[in-house]
């Protein structure tokens, strides 16, 4: 075999744009995290371990000390150890619930001495490499049930031990990893099941209050989007253009004999109206299902009775589930109450932070809202309005280019990998920094609910720049060291 054909190690150099950009990120999250915790009537000494700004620096030092010692760390080390670190965190995870300590109303925190350490940061690159580790498997088929459920297992196992600690957002953002499934084959029906259900969801709290009979107004709505969505399922899998025609026919008819037996005098319930022509619908499905035996009339059967139940689940899940705190933050940020002495505050004091930098911003340490303490966890979660405080638009916006392109940087390596392990956990890394990016800035502009997480590299604490530290130069290396042709 000559050398040309034979597979040769890529002893190319690290992403030198990736690294560089880390090391920006550092410095303007070091600068925000001293502007935020900077106090005008006691200077800030950068010797005392008590400020922030100065334990921040230790977290940022012994993090680039991480990143040169993964960076040592031989490829085959990630892929053979993958299944144990998984092992490793979900142990962690149940150590955490039993023994940690309750701090702001959740046990999430391993306390060691004066060390605070949340194993649940740590799980995002563990449950990456454990994804890659499933994908890169001999004969790996996504869409055999059994490779589906083992996928999905490595992903919401960990999502249940951090959702009993109490810590919703870390939950959701391993939620994101199934951006990564999509990437590698996932339907697209899947996504739009998900999407589906967080409107079902929004409109069924959101608009829960006003009564039109038997159901709620958006009960009424959420069941004409079921027909809709459902119709729309059956156009692109089905694809049978009279089959749609006949559902749509179904569902206006029934409306219309409804509006004709009102306009006579008699009393209608619109809500049991629009359960009537889902039902019809469904009893349709039904009837092609027995007509040509074929198992898509089944999916569509299950997506709509499912969307049904549902939404019948929602107030439950809402009133019953969801604790106090999250049920207010959701009726904030759908506009459902206007609490600014409570759920309402934090989001109120940031726009007005944010506002207030205008164009150009303030200056640095020159932002009123900020030094005086008016915005709470303004140098973890809300660190954004710290920014935009004092740099104004132009600043805030040259941080969001900045991760535009990080992110953009990490798809194109993740691209260029021709192994499926790499592949796998550059996606992986990918959906974990889009998800906190698009989560932190929302709920700092009041555009999403308020679920803590922090604004990777800028938020203070060790065990968030810890985790996103291992999640960046894990992939880092797998690159270093991938194969070519």
């Amino acid at each position: 075999m000559s050398l040309n054909n034979r597979e040769i190690t890529d002893k190319g150099q690290v992403d030198r744009l990736t690294v560089l950009m880390y090391v920006l990120f550092l410095i303007l999250g070091w600068l925000s995290v001293y502007a935020a915790s900077y106090d005008i009537e006691n200077a800030v000494s950068l010797f005392d371990l008590s400020e922030r700004a100065t334990m921040q620096l230790v977290w940022i030092g012994t993090s680039l000390m991480l990143a040169f010692a993964l960076l040592k760390i031989d490829t085959g080390f990630y892929e053979t150890y993958a299944f144990v670190f998984y092992l490793v965190g979900i142990f962690l995870l149940i150590v955490t619930l039993i023994v940690a300590p309750e701090i702001n109303g959740s046990r999430s925190w391993l306390v060691l001495g004066p060390v605070r350490l949340q194993p649940a940061e740590f799980m995002k690159f563990i449950i990456a490499l454990a994804l890659a580790k499933v994908f890169s498997l001999y004969d790996f088929r996504l869409m055999e049930w059994k490779n589906l459920l083992l996928t999905f297992s490595i992903i919401l196992l960990p999502v249940l031990f951090v959702v009993l600690q109490s810590e919703t957002g870390t939950a959701l953002v391993y939620l994101s990893f199934l951006l990564v499934l999509f990437r590698e084959g996932l339907p697209g029906g899947i996504l739009f099941v998900l999407v589906a259900a967080i409107v079902y969801f929004v409109l069924g709290i959101k608009f829960s209050d006003t009564q039109i009979g038997l159901f709620s107004l958006g009960e009424f709505i959420t069941l004409i989007l079921i027909i809709l969505f459902t119709t729309v399922m059956v156009r692109n899998y089905v694809k049978r253009k009279e089959v749609v025609y006949t559902m749509l026919g179904i569902s206006v008819a029934v409306f219309l004999i409804a509006y004709f037996f009102s306009f006579v005098g008699v009393k209608i319930d619109w809500g049991i109206v629009a359960l009537i022509a889902l039902g019809t619908v469904i009893l349709y499905l039904l009837y092609l299902f027995f007509l040509y035996r074929k198992r898509v009339y089944v999916y569509m059967l299950a997506f709509a009775i499912g969307s049904f139940v549902f939404l019948e689940s929602t107030e439950y899940v809402f009133n019953d589930v969801l604790q106090p705190h999250q049920r207010i933050r959701i009726e904030v940020a759908l506009g459902m109450k206007q609490d600014f002495r409570g759920a309402g505050y934090h989001v109120g004091q940031s726009k007005i932070a944010i506002g207030s930098g205008g164009f150009l911003g303030k200056g640095f340490l020159k932002g009123t809202q900020t030094k005086l303490k008016y915005v709470p966890e303004q140098d973890t979660d809300f660190i954004f309005c710290t920014i935009a405080e004092e740099a104004g638009f132009v600043g805030a916006s040259i941080v969001l280019i900045l991760y535009l392109c990080f992110i953009l940087r990490l798809v194109y390596l993740s691209e260029r990998q021709n192994t499926t392990f790499g592949r796998v956990y550059g996606y992986g890394v990918v959906s974990v920094f889009l998800f906190h990016l698009i989560i932190n800035i929302g709920m700092v502009i009041g555009i999403m609910p308020v679920i803590g997480i922090p604004l990777p590299f800028f938020s203070y604490g060790g065990s968030s720049l810890w985790g996103f530290t291992f999640l960046l130069f894990i992939f880092l290396r797998l690159d270093k060291s991938r194969r070519k042709k």
